[in-house]
């Protein structure tokens, strides 16, 4: 079985992406979600295939992106969305916005699950909404959806609500029943549910993952999905997502954006994510998973022996751990202290949303030298 490896760090250093050029060379950067690992071979390719020939032009009017993610959701999660209820663009965060701007209107209430994905608030309030926060439920085992304070929300009139699914920073993969359930609020309701979709690729096997368009027929008529292969396959940089629907009422909205939306994909964006998407790189990706899987535990095992007062449970999806570290007495932002006095750089845990005070999130796509690295530079700040 292939086995998806880290680069060597001397190698990732010669990267100048926001991961490699934020921070001193001394610093070990596990904030922003980009990853360690070599781009998969059809994606590469690809690249060089276009730099190659000089395919650097617009992005045409007719592409296979949309057939290739049909295949891809087939193949990787039973699901079976119509290319032609499909539009692309720059990146999720623009199709989530866009979306946004025509489902709601100035002043309006947008519901997000906090602790969630920090731009959430800002794509809010760039539409022109107001954010209405319903933070997660702590089952004590893990997260999920607090429906009843959701209805309450659609009841107090909010008409928008950005889901995330999978996750972030939990990593939580919500159940099928518990999406349909919000379908049925949300339809109950006259609300749109816009679903960010970017981890999907990264749910783990036997997870479970269902995409919010194939939880029911309610879901198919109030939901829009936006995916991109830029998280599993590190293509952030190269502008690529899709904007998806399953129904009349939600298709003619995504068609009604103007042409400017799509025309900001990128072309090299859009030839990686179609070789990303094709059935060519799925043994890249299972083997990528495979890491993350052993990353994932290989964390659990490093905070246990070494940062026992940490609270973490193992993520469902993605390369993002969400750590507690409240019980170590280091403030509500404990990555200041963690840059500022271990050289590690984490994502500050208050950005999240006031759930977030106290905890931390840690990017595991990496080696297993640098993660374990980073968790003993960390432990070596107890003592102090």
């Amino acid at each position: 079985m292939l086995q998806v490896k880290a680069l060597p760090l001397a190698e990732l250093r010669e990267r100048s992406s926001e991961k490699w050029r934020e921070y001193p060379a001394d610093v070990l950067p596990l904030f922003v979600a980009e990853t360690d690992f070599p781009l998969a071979p059809a994606v590469s390719a690809a690249l060089q295939r276009a730099v190659a020939v000089g395919d650097t032009g617009y992005v045409a009017s007719r592409t296979p992106l949309a057939e290739s993610f049909a295949a891809f959701a087939a193949r990787r999660y039973g699901w079976s969305p119509d290319p032609a209820r499909m539009r692309s663009t720059a990146d999720v965060s623009m199709g989530l916005v866009e979306i946004l701007r025509r489902v709601t209107q100035p002043g309006e209430r947008v519901v997000v699950t906090p602790p969630v994905y920090p731009p959430f608030y800002d794509l809010v309030a760039e539409s022109g909404a107001e954010v209405e926060r319903v933070p997660l439920r702590d089952t004590g085992i893990g997260w999920e959806l607090d429906l009843a304070g959701i209805r309450g929300a659609f009841e107090d009139g909010a008409t928008a609500m950005l889901l995330c699914n999978p996750h972030n920073p939990t990593g939580t993969v919500h159940a099928r029943e518990s999406l349909a359930a919000l379908a049925d609020l949300a339809e109950e309701f006259g609300v749109a549910v816009i679903s960010d979709e970017i981890h999907a690729p990264l749910a783990q096997p036997g997870t479970g993952f269902t995409p919010f368009l194939a939880a029911s027929d309610a879901a198919r008529r109030v939901g829009y999905a936006v995916v991109s292969a830029s998280k599993a396959f590190n293509l952030a940089g190269l502008k690529c997502a899709l904007m998806v629907t399953a129904d009349e009422e939600t298709t003619a909205v995504v068609r009604g954006l103007p042409v400017e939306v799509e025309w900001r994909t990128g072309q090299f964006g859009l030839l990686a994510a179609v070789a990303a998407f094709s059935e060519e790189s799925d043994e890249w990706l299972d083997g990528l998973l495979r890491t993350l899987d052993e990353n994932r535990v290989l964390l659990e095992g490093l905070l246990a022996s070494h940062l026992p007062g940490a609270r973490y449970r193992i993520p469902d999806a993605g390369y993002l751990a969400w750590i507690d570290l409240s019980a170590l007495g280091w403030g509500e932002n404990p990555a200041r202290r963690i840059l500022r006095d271990a050289k590690v750089a984490l994502h500050f845990g208050p950005a999240f949303g006031i759930e977030g005070a106290g905890h931390v999130r840690l990017n595991f796509g990496t080696s297993p030298e640098i993660l374990t690295e980073a968790v003993e530079r960390i432990a070596a700040l107890v003592d102090r």
